[in-house]
């Protein structure tokens, strides 16, 4: 089946967050990380199937749903999953923050490489834990792995787990395994285990390959926790369902002590119904959706070396969130989203909320939407650059 993605659904005014919160009113949204574009057609007619029955009740998840699980790592991903290692709640955010209650204490410190998506701050800090970042190296547009700065911290015993971002959010990066195998020996040496948010996996760009952590040898897999979901790659966070990954039993019990403790232990059956149809029936929508990402992120390429040259764009290796370097212009970033906000009625995220000290001078912007709105909002964002 053939995708439009060039023309979306209005939103505004369907109760979202990316268009309906205050701040968003009469903005473009370039911000939160949710897409625009209207889902496979086969998850709406699972919905729809599902919507027809009439009754809403609790749900159990059917054995069918961890097969579709398993049989779209082991085809799309080379990972072979055993049933028995997934545990489902209610979201990644949520699996986490369980995985942070079940593997720590409190005062204990969570090693991540800033800048990284803003939920790890908060997983660690609800859970009385502490930060240990480890900066990213930002060379020729992209970044790399610090890997003596991430030893060292990973060497302080109050470290005992890391959070890795893959693909990164917001830094563009889809991990090799050569690079994924370093931060495992790392982990290894020091007692530290990984925790995998994946969130991003099927949103990789042409040229790359996004590689499952645990599917990387049986030291990765044996020393790591992968969470998971379609909600980011297939548009339907709103469902509320992910998955926790572990192929130790001891650990599984821990979580699952720990899911059970934040209750979030149950699912809704749309989300149930839409694992099932993404996985099992929608791998061209993503496939289609990739390709158009791509076409966005070189046609946004084009304009800031045209338009705003002083701006230096970061390589997108996967996610659709596109990091900008804006360090020349001499404002922070917090100003210059300010700026684009009040005066160029753009929304974007300032880099500080993926670390302040890390991400002081770049801007977020998410380029999930028709090119025709992008485009819009770069000629808006060019407009209060030529003025600064």
């Amino acid at each position: 089946m053939q995708y439009d993605f060039d023309h979306s659904p209005v939103r505004r005014g369907s109760n979202c967050v990316k268009w309906d919160t205050a701040e968003a009113q009469g903005a473009i949204p370039m911000w939160v990380a949710d897409m625009d574009f209207r889902v496979a057609q086969p998850i709406i007619d699972a919905l729809r199937r599902r919507v027809e029955h009439g009754v809403f009740g609790y749900t159990q998840v059917p054995e069918a749903y961890y097969d579709a699980v398993i049989k779209w790592f082991g085809r799309r991903h080379q990972w072979q999953i055993e049933r028995e290692w997934i545990q489902y709640t209610s979201g990644v955010v949520p699996a986490l923050s369980v995985v942070v209650k079940a593997l720590t204490q409190p005062g204990d410190k969570v090693l991540i490489l800033t800048p990284v998506y803003n939920c790890f701050f908060s997983s660690i800090r609800n859970n009385g834990c502490e930060t240990a970042e480890s900066a990213l190296v930002y060379e020729d547009g992209t970044y790399h792995v610090d890997f003596d700065d991430m030893e060292r911290k990973a060497a302080d015993p109050s470290v005992k787990l890391f959070i890795l971002c893959n693909p990164h959010n917001p830094a563009g990066r889809v991990w090799t395994p050569e690079e994924l195998t370093r931060m495992n020996d790392i982990c290894v040496r020091h007692g530290v285990k990984v925790v995998a948010d994946e969130i991003h996996c099927e949103l990789v760009m042409p040229g790359y390959r996004y590689t499952p952590f645990a599917a990387v040898s049986r030291a990765c897999l044996d020393n790591s926790i992968t969470c998971n979901s379609p909600s980011k790659s297939f548009n339907t966070a709103g469902l509320q369902i992910a998955n926790i990954i572990c192929n130790d039993a001891e650990t599984r019990t821990r979580i699952d002590r720990a899911i059970n403790i934040n209750e979030v232990c149950d699912v809704n059956p749309f989300g149930v119904e839409a694992v099932m149809a993404a996985y099992n029936e929608s791998e061209d929508w993503i496939d289609q959706l990739c390709l158009y990402l791509n076409e966005n992120y070189r046609e946004l390429c084009a304009f800031f070396k045209e338009r705003m040259p002083r701006l230096t764009v970061t390589r997108l290796e996967g996610t659709y969130l596109v990091w900008v370097d804006i360090r020349s212009l001499g404002i922070s970033s917090d100003r210059l989203t300010e700026r684009l906000l009040h005066e160029g009625h753009v929304l974007v995220n300032s880099g500080t909320m993926y670390g302040r000290e890390a991400g002081e001078g770049f801007i977020r912007i998410n380029i999930a939407c028709s090119r025709r709105q992008m485009m819009e909002a770069l000629r808006e964002i060019q407009k209060i650059v030529e003025n600064i």
